[in-house]
């Protein structure tokens, strides 16, 4: 069975640091690409860190310098570590593996785990 599990949101005040984790399971990965999406109520969902398929990172605007995209292999883990979070950072954040990464070609999301920031 095909899982992308989502762990590590909640609650925190502004400046304050959470590590979300995404265990991938069920499926052969075929290259490094795996990316962190979120979405805040009333906007469109958009990429917060990601791994290309060379295992390079990107970053959104939004969250340069602050967020660090990292992954464990050997547990099929991809971590987001999110620090001197912001209030604009509430959002649920969604793990993804986009279709070129899988030798079935399908494109697989995570049940997203909700990050809320107190200002």
């Amino acid at each position: 069975q095909v899982q992308l599990v989502e762990s590590g949101g909640g609650l925190v005040q502004a400046g304050g640091s959470l590590r979300l984790s995404c265990t991938a399971s069920g499926f052969r990965f075929r290259s490094n690409a795996m990316s962190w999406y979120r979405q805040a109520p009333g906007k469109q969902r958009e990429m917060v860190a990601a791994f290309t398929s060379g295992g390079s990172t990107n970053y959104g605007d939004s969250v340069k310098g602050r967020f660090t995209i990292s992954r464990d292999n050997a547990k099929n883990t991809v971590y987001l570590t999110m620090n001197v979070l912001k209030p604009e950072d509430t959002a649920v954040y969604y793990c993804n593996v986009p279709g070129s990464a899988t030798w079935s070609g399908l494109e697989y999301w995570g049940q997203g785990t909700q990050v809320t920031v107190s200002s």
